[in-house]
């Protein structure tokens, strides 16, 4: 990003400091000391063991408890990152990491040392993405804090499709499989007409309080997911929020909010940035957390025409991305009729979307994935966006803000900010990046003139362009 290489070279000159320092006194390295046994989850702690996992997207979440829950195990989802998670992560994690390992870390200790747990049946459960990225790190991270803690006891279960990992009490099988991805669009959904119609509602606190009843009977819908009952609740989700009563006032400043994947969902990781959008008289647009799944089997599919990867690797690929979609398939046609509300694109036209701005052949992190998200909320017709950063996250840094400078040549009426966030950055300038986007966005939208919220869909850039030229 910067020419300046002043940083990169303090470090270094520090490190040959450092050796030099030690070659002189004559002190040698000590050995590691040896490792201790990997505690394994077996099946008989499966009923009796407490599985604490962190918190990222608390909509969806909320749910995802219950799915597991329902498929025999005890997950207790943390509910909050606040500033003693915060403290904690930055004494256990290397300083060096990324803000959402910190976090993540931050939030199991706090638990753990917290004395609400009994720490002989208790586990600790994250997911593991296998990918280069420090998310493939947090097992180790969380184990090494464990242990400098002398937690050593406690079982690390990892959430892995790639099975990275083995523990012999926890199978990611069929009914829990089929569970969560109920959960993951239901949250998305939900996630997706509240932030839609909260802006707009008649009477302040009603969106809140139907998601809030709506994640309810999400939470009933996963513990028996018939798949009737599933299209009867997409159906009747949208149907409630289509019919929730809204001011009648004009569309408000939509304002994109893509990024690193635990930024972008977790109020306590960015400064509750939807609810600063809302503060500031806008309408936040968060893509689904759906969308992540089929980038990650997408990317089977270039590892195989790119990469040289196997056509069994291809064509699971392709299964996977057909089952995924077929899941979401009652949710988006339930939005393709609302009068309100639009339904998600396909993964495919999201990967063409990128071509010649960034190769699909970055898939670290959210990888292209992230481009295409904005993108996605560029045709969509928002008025701007935030990408949201973790200081230290290098492929987000890549494919983030990577690629800004060609967006803004293609889309100079969109501004985007680049907000970067860490445990130690002042949230003064975050808040001050919002703002000044903001006020960009409010320029835009005031010359392109917009209908009553209650009236009509956005209109997406490609149509705007043609009704341009057709006039």
């Amino acid at each position: 990003e910067h020419a300046n290489l002043g940083a990169a070279r303090i470090r270094l000159r520090s490190l040959a400091a450092a050796i030099e320092e030690r070659r002189a006194s004559g002190r040698r390295v000590h050995a590691p000391s040896p490792r201790a046994p990997r505690p394994a989850f077996t099946e008989d702690m499966r009923k009796r063991y407490t599985i604490l996992a962190p918190q990222m997207a608390p909509i969806h979440f909320k749910v995802i408890e219950a799915a597991f829950g329902a498929s025999g195990y005890r997950l207790e989802i943390l509910k909050e990152a606040g500033p003693g998670a915060v403290d904690e992560g930055l004494r256990s994690v290397h300083n060096d990491a990324c803000c959402p390992s910190i976090l993540v870390v931050g939030q199991l200790l706090e638990a753990l040392g917290s004395g609400r747990y009994d720490l002989s049946s208790t586990a600790v459960l994250i997911t593991q993405t296998g990918g280069g990225c420090r998310a493939t790190n947090y097992i180790g991270f969380i184990r090494k804090a464990l242990a400098d803690q002398g937690l050593g006891q406690v079982p690390v279960i990892s959430l892995s499709a790639t099975g990275l990992e083995r523990n012999p009490g926890f199978r990611l099988g069929p009914g829990l499989l089929w569970r969560g991805l109920l959960a993951c669009v239901a949250g998305d959904l939900i996630m997706r007409l509240l932030y839609r119609t909260r802006p707009y509602e008649a009477s302040p606190g009603a969106a809140d309080a139907l998601a809030a009843q709506w994640i309810e009977r999400a939470r009933v819908l996963v513990a028996s997911p018939g798949l009737g009952a599933y299209r009867a609740f997409c159906r009747d989700l949208v149907a409630a929020f289509d019919a929730l009563p809204l001011d009648g006032q004009a569309r408000k400043p939509r304002i994109g909010v893509v990024g690193e994947i635990l930024v972008k969902f977790h109020p306590d990781a960015n400064g509750d940035v939807v609810g600063g959008i809302e503060a500031e008289g806008g309408e936040a647009v968060v893509p689904d957390l759906y969308g992540f799944l089929l980038y990650s089997a997408y990317n089977g599919i270039f590892r195989h025409r790119a990469l040289g990867a196997s056509l069994k690797s291809a064509l699971l690929a392709r299964l996977a991305i057909g089952a995924l979609e077929l899941v979401r398939a009652p949710a988006s046609r339930a939005l393709e009729r609302s009068g309100r509300f639009e339904a998600p694109p396909g993964i495919h036209a999201l990967a063409e979307s990128v071509d010649g701005i960034v190769q699909l052949g970055n898939a670290t992190g959210e990888g292209w994935f992230l481009t295409a998200e904005m993108l996605e909320l560029i045709e969509a017709g928002v008025s701007g966006i935030a990408c949201l950063q973790p200081f230290a996250c290098l492929p987000n840094h890549v494919t983030g803000k990577g690629v800004l400078k060609e967006l803004r040549r293609l889309f100079p009426e969109v501004p985007i900010s680049a907000i970067d966030y860490d445990p130690g950055a002042s949230e003064v300038n975050q808040e001050n990046r919002l703002k000044l986007l903001m006020t960009n966005a409010r320029k835009g939208h005031a010359a392109s003139g917009q209908a009553p919220a209650s009236q009509a869909k956005p209109v997406p850039l490609a149509a705007r362009d043609e009704g341009e030229e057709s006039a």
